[in-house]
């Protein structure tokens, strides 16, 4: 970001053009890796955002049905959903090699790879907090007793 404006107000100082769309695409890359990615990093450090208006006084095994269900009933049937959506896109942009509609963009085809990609990493992590979840229900696993988000 910052090399691309500085490249378009030196190059206007030049006369030649510096800036790149593949830049200001590179930024928009790494942004979307950054989040994708990181989700399900997030659910494993227990870090989403979340109201924890209730969920603080409740007990470990209250705390973990809550994260079961939330977890068996949301954060699984929506990340199938995404992934069952975007499959025929994301088919659909690797039969073409799509790439970016813009001049000296980059292709389009691998950053749509990385939704499928994040939302099956984010069920694997799913998956491991179910199996937690379920641990301390059956009184086989002691939860941790640091907060949501908090520092132990």
């Amino acid at each position: 970001g910052t090399w691309n404006v500085m490249g378009r107000y030196l190059g206007n100082w030049l006369g030649r053009n510096l800036s790149s769309n593949a830049f200001i695409e590179t930024q928009w890359y790494l942004f979307d890796l950054v989040f994708l990615l990181g989700a399900a990093y997030t659910l494993k450090h227990n870090e989403h955002v979340r109201v924890d208006v209730f969920q603080s006084r409740w007990s470990p095994r209250r705390r973990a049905l809550a994260e079961l269900l939330g977890t068996l009933f949301f954060l699984m049937p929506f990340c199938i959903m995404v992934i069952w959506v975007s499959w025929g896109a994301i088919a659909a942009s690797w039969a073409t090699l799509e790439g970016s509609p813009d001049p000296g963009g980059l292709p389009r085809y691998p950053i749509k790879t990385m939704i499928v990609v994040s939302f099956g990493l984010l069920i694997l992590q799913g998956i491991s907090e179910t199996i937690k979840n379920l641990s301390i229900l059956l009184g086989r696993h002691t939860p941790e007793v640091t907060p949501p988000g908090g520092q132990p």
